[in-house]
């Protein structure tokens, strides 16, 4: 049995079998209606979500699944003090493989040494958020029909967004890839993903706290939003809230093929005025995220 905790635990070759598997289920959704028939998924999720948990939902349910779970941790028994471990060792009686998101980084880790299905990290705390991971890097490969040779640009809370930490792992593997992060001084992009990344791979990257001077260079400009959970203080919060605003003005600059990215939900980062732009990827993203899923529990699950 094998979980997906960590983009890491799944070797470059394994990353573009999904991408492939993906592919073909949106070429031949008819070949997947009924590959989890009788099979159960259970979406844990003790933090909020819209789309990561309604995109593993959908993607069970087009594979002929069924779904069982909570989407918040108010409604499971951990608001009674029951332990994570508990709860997914109980869980694994009634599903086939479970869907984790937790606020508190490393819990869907402890979780996988207890359960007796594969967990899939949804997302834990400001750390790791492996299937967003993949839901972008099949956007990429799509939209840019490439994961190599690539300019990309991080923009926003660098700090605390999770997403950007699990792809900057993911595409630190891929050839000639040149990373640019915008952010303010407070929300860079921490020091151990730095050091054992960037400078421990060697990889080509700068810092910058101006978006406009990095939009013309970026092949794909991926925007984040200043996460008002991750912090402690809210003055803060409103502070650097509206750092960066893109709008159709600023991407007169871009280039025509920039492939515009952005995990969601948005707040205002990215001006509603940008939506109709062909280079706007953010909606295609979802969208991608639900055919990766599937993917992903078909691996997991061992179905051919």
């Amino acid at each position: 049995m094998k979980s997906l905790i960590d983009i890491l635990d799944l070797t470059t070759a394994e990353i573009d079998e999904l991408i492939s598997k993906a592919n073909d289920i949106i070429d031949h959704p008819d070949r997947y209606a009924e590959k989890c028939r009788g099979k159960k998924l259970a979406t844990l999720f003790f933090e909020p979500s819209t789309r990561t948990r309604l995109s593993f939902e959908a993607a069970m349910y087009e594979l002929g699944g069924h779904v069982i779970g909570f989407s918040e941790a108010s409604s499971s028994s951990t608001s009674k003090g029951e332990s994570v471990q508990d709860t997914v060792r109980a869980v694994s009686c009634y599903a086939d493989i479970i869907a984790m998101r937790h606020p508190k980084e490393g819990a869907p880790k402890v979780a996988s040494m207890k359960a007796s299905v594969p967990i899939i990290n949804a997302g834990d705390g400001g750390h790791n958020h492996p299937t967003q991971t993949l839901t972008d890097l099949l956007t990429i490969q799509r939209e840019k029909g490439r994961l190599n040779d690539l300019r990309i640009g991080f923009c926003g809370d660098l700090q605390f967004g999770r997403t950007v930490h699990s792809l900057i792992s993911a595409l630190s593997r891929y050839h000639n890839i040149h990373f640019t992060l915008i952010s303010p001084a407070e929300l860079k992009l921490p020091d151990y993903i730095k050091v054992d990344v960037l400078q421990k791979k060697k990889l080509d990257f700068e810092e910058t706290a101006k978006l406009d001077q990095a939009l013309p260079n970026l092949d794909i400009l991926y925007m984040t939003r200043v996460q008002k959970e991750r912090f402690f203080n809210e003055a803060d919060y409103i502070r650097l809230k509206d750092s960066y605003i893109l709008t159709p003005e600023k991407l007169k600059n871009a280039k025509s093929d920039l492939c515009i990215m952005h995990p969601l939900p948005r707040v205002n980062e990215i001006s509603c005025a940008v939506d109709d732009d062909p280079r706007a990827c953010y909606f295609h993203q979802v969208l991608n995220g639900k055919f990766i899923r599937m993917a992903l529990i078909l691996k997991l699950l061992e179905i051919d």
